[in-house]
């Protein structure tokens, strides 16, 4: 034993043996990356299938992506049947969480493996204090941490509008907390399903183009009802969410800055009671933007006052071809362009016409003509 030990601490100190324990090193941290990289994998995909059935489960109180009218079984149940997706969606979220933090640390590992086999090469001692250690930059979170704070305040929220629910609580009241609370958590849900990469490049882009077009209609009624002066392009920022919650203030309802039922029905009664007047100018509004479209060739719909998103894209054509920022809405910007290309247009036709020498009066139309005040030529006595 004396003899191997003896040997084993000659050998320790050969330059050679310590690049090859190093290199070996070097491998075995590669691979526990690797089965790391395997294992999130696979905890993500279970973190993005157990999400998607939580947000399904949630849309029957939430109503986003199916609507359906309020039941008594839906009170009755207040949430009982979300325990289950609920628990499955949070567990797995954990796991995901440890097993990009395990990517990380694999990543630590291999970055300090590769540091010591660079220093076995260059002839320099593991306790060499002189040595500088290397490493890899930290891995960023799964998810933004606004996010998860996101779905945590909406988780107690819901749970808040439940445990309110009593057998005297009216049925219109229980539905319309009910509402509130899960279209906020249903929302942050789908924000964090989003951030955490669970959708393809195409579904994330078809999603991001419906919230996109859904937000500028937004903006457009909180607008026309008076709660909005921002821009309307479409983000859903602080000033659209404050707009909201204006509305729900106005209305004594939750105010969670999403809209559910009861606030989409507030802003609509809101609309109406702002007169028909209002109404029949938005209408207008819209329809002359459609026949303007229509004279300039970027517009073959109905000249109905519908503001639909197929008019948007019309509309953002005609403002890449103006030459000014591509909205989608009707800006000050777009209406100068345009009436700039209208004076232009008025221009050119003025410098044709003038081009263009008059034709000569015909005799008979000469002789129609004298006599008239109008036409004869002014002899001199005023």
């Amino acid at each position: 034993m004396a003899i191997a030990l003896s040997a084993a601490g000659c050998g320790s100190g050969d330059p050679e043996q310590q690049v090859q324990r190093a290199e070996a090193q070097v491998t075995l941290k590669q691979q526990a990356l690797t089965d790391a990289r395997s294992a999130f994998e696979e905890a993500s995909s279970a973190f993005c299938g157990s999400s998607r059935s939580y947000v399904v489960a949630l849309d029957r109180y939430g109503d986003i992506l199916h609507s359906t009218a309020p039941t008594v079984g839906d009170v009755r149940d207040a949430g009982t049947d979300l325990a289950a997706p609920g628990g499955e969606a949070l567990a797995a979220a954990e796991t995901a969480v440890d097993a990009h933090q395990g990517v990380a640390d694999a990543e630590q590992d291999l970055a300090d493996a590769k540091a010591a086999l660079k220093r076995a090469k260059n002839g320099q001692k593991a306790t060499n204090s002189n040595a500088t250690p290397e490493s890899e930059p930290s891995a960023s979170p799964l998810v933004p941490a606004s996010t998860v704070n996101q779905v945590e305040a909406a988780e107690a929220d819901l749970d808040a509008a439940v445990n309110a629910v009593t057998d005297s609580t009216p049925l219109a009241q229980a539905t319309r907390e009910l509402n509130a609370a899960a279209v906020a958590l249903e929302v942050a849900w789908m924000g964090l399903v989003v951030d955490a990469g669970c959708l393809t490049p195409e579904e994330e882009q078809q999603a991001q183009a419906a919230v996109h077009d859904y937000t500028k209609r937004l903006q457009q009624s909180l607008e026309q009802a008076g709660y909005y002066d921002g821009p309307v392009d479409g983000a859903y920022g602080p000033a659209t969410v404050e707009a909201v919650e204006s509305v729900q203030r106005e209305h004594d309802l939750p105010v969670t800055g999403a809209v559910d039922k009861a606030t989409q029905a507030a802003l609509q009664s809101d609309l109406s009671k702002a007169g028909g007047a209002a109404a029949q100018e938005a209408v207008a509004s819209t329809a002359a933007v459609q026949q303007t479209l229509k004279l300039a060739g970027y517009w073959d719909g109905p000249v109905d006052g519908e503001w639909t998103p197929e008019l948007t894209e019309a509309l953002t054509r005609f403002q890449k071809e103006l030459g000014v920022k591509q909205t989608g809405a009707v800006d000050p910007a777009t209406l100068a362009a345009l009436e700039e290309a209208i004076a232009t247009a008025g221009q050119v036709l003025a410098d044709i016409r003038d081009a263009v020498p008059s034709p000569e009066p015909s005799p008979s139309a000469a002789s129609t003509t004298t006599g008239s005040p109008s036409t004869s030529p002014s002899d001199g006595t005023g």
